[in-house]
């Protein structure tokens, strides 16, 4: 009857040391859940912060005061446009006369 009393008192404690680690480690847990889910709405208001920021950033006028200023740019005018031939695409040759027009160049 002893030895089973002993074992019974072992489960037992055995069963307690158990349920104490296991509240422990749900504890724990919650506690960096809490933390992620912290630095979670942190990070969802900065996001939303540089979101705004790069809205503003990005205006038309301001666009185009960077670009005056900084990049020296200035609008196209036909007195300051300049024309690139592109050597890579060959020479249209006129069909002769009389000739159906082929369709080999249009796409």
């Amino acid at each position: 009857m002893t030895r089973l009393n002993l074992v019974l008192l072992a489960a037992v404690v055995l069963s307690a040391l158990f349920l104490v680690r296991t509240q422990y480690e749900s504890r724990r847990v919650f506690v960096e859940l809490e933390r992620a889910q912290n630095l979670s709405r942190k990070l969802e208001v900065e996001y939303d912060r540089l979101q705004v920021e790069r809205r503003a950033q990005s205006t038309p006028l301001r666009v185009d005061k960077l670009a005056r200023t900084k990049l020296e740019m200035r609008p196209a005018s036909p007195a300051i446009t300049h024309y690139v031939a592109d050597s890579l695409v060959a020479p249209q040759v006129p069909a002769p006369v009389g000739a159906a027009p082929s369709n080999e160049g249009r796409r």
